[in-house]
């Protein structure tokens, strides 16, 4: 009878000859959360293994991460102050500028990713400029604030830029500042396909940014909706996206699958942190096997079409790597 299945996996080493998918430390951006202070690293309950750290930590972070062969970062920046505008986001001497300028002066071989956004930095919580009226972001006037941040960001060394505040027209906005401003080889990755997720809330814990009032659902997208998804990543590449990116990813493979199909521009997923925060919590408590389950999930986003995973696992997987 028919054995041709059985005959290519019956060797290992024919198994990896014929491996269609793979998973490396290339593959990966690790998230940082830098605030202000020294000597700062705590832990962040709901995520076990991530941090809030102090520049210094970061730096001394940076290093453990090349050691592992993870070059790529992506920072998110926890402000002392926070007021209605994100003021702390638009200044040069603000938590992230900050961060980048050290980071760059200490690693410059770093790949260093800066997330442009304003929850982080509001009192309110949202992503930018509150219209009362309506209570939601302001679409336009979030724009122009966005373009100053971008700037700052350019301005301080970042490598590459990624605008998750899901603004309508933003990838636009942001490529006429920075190539007005000199920057015209400075790469865009789009947050193009953002849902309005349950999977966000640690993330909320270890940047400090729950919404004071109402939900992102008015500038985010309804997790129902496949068309609209693939529409948004279309929008984004028109602009003059370089990247796009999925998130969640876990739920979403399908709609990874799909803007893969649909577009040739390289595409990132997001392992956003209530993904990362269950598969902890099924593993501390012996209902999977963890690392067979990781790698897994890992290779499930790069078989859907992924080329870029950001994620917190990302030291983890490394780890996984050298070590097979």
């Amino acid at each position: 009878m028919f054995q041709r299945f059985r005959r290519t996996r019956l060797n290992k080493h024919l198994r990896s000859l014929v491996r269609e998918t793979s998973v490396s430390t290339d593959d990966f951006i690790y998230p940082l959360f830098v605030r202000s202070g020294e000597g700062i690293k705590t832990e962040v309950s709901s995520m076990p293994g991530v941090f809030q750290m102090s520049l210094d930590e970061i730096l001394k972070e940076c290093v453990e991460l090349k050691k592992l062969g993870l070059y790529s970062i992506i920072l998110f920046g926890i402000p002392d102050v926070k007021d209605s505008i994100g003021s702390d986001s638009l200044c040069e001497h603000g938590i992230i500028a900050s961060a980048i300028r050290a980071i760059k002066q200490e690693h410059p071989d770093m790949f260093v990713v800066t997330d442009l956004c304003f929850c982080e930095y509001t009192d309110h919580g949202h992503c930018g400029i509150i219209d009362e009226v309506n209570e939601t972001v302001n679409n336009d006037a979030t724009l122009e604030i966005s373009a100053q941040q971008a700037i700052i960001h350019a301005k301080a060394g970042a490598d590459m830029i990624a605008p998750s505040g899901m603004m309508d027209g933003i990838i636009e906005t942001l490529r006429d500042a920075l190539d007005a401003g000199g920057y015209e080889n400075l790469p865009i990755m789009a947050y193009s396909t953002k849902f309005a997720s349950g999977y966000y809330g640690p993330f909320r814990d270890v940047a400090e940014s729950t919404p004071s009032f109402g939900d992102r659902s008015s500038y985010q997208m309804d997790p129902a909706n496949r068309r609209e998804a693939i529409n948004e990543s279309i929008s984004d590449e028109m602009q003059g996206a370089d990247i796009l990116m999925v998130k969640p990813v876990l739920a979403y493979l399908d709609i990874v699958r799909e803007i893969k199909d649909n577009t040739s521009l390289p595409l990132a997923v997001y392992n956003v942190s209530g993904e990362y925060a269950m598969l902890k919590l099924a593993g501390k408590h012996d209902l999977i096997d963890y690392d067979r389950v990781l790698m897994e999930t890992m290779i499930s986003f790069k078989r859907a079409g992924a080329d870029i995973i950001i994620s917190y696992h990302a030291k983890e997987v490394a780890k996984m790597l050298q070590l097979s």
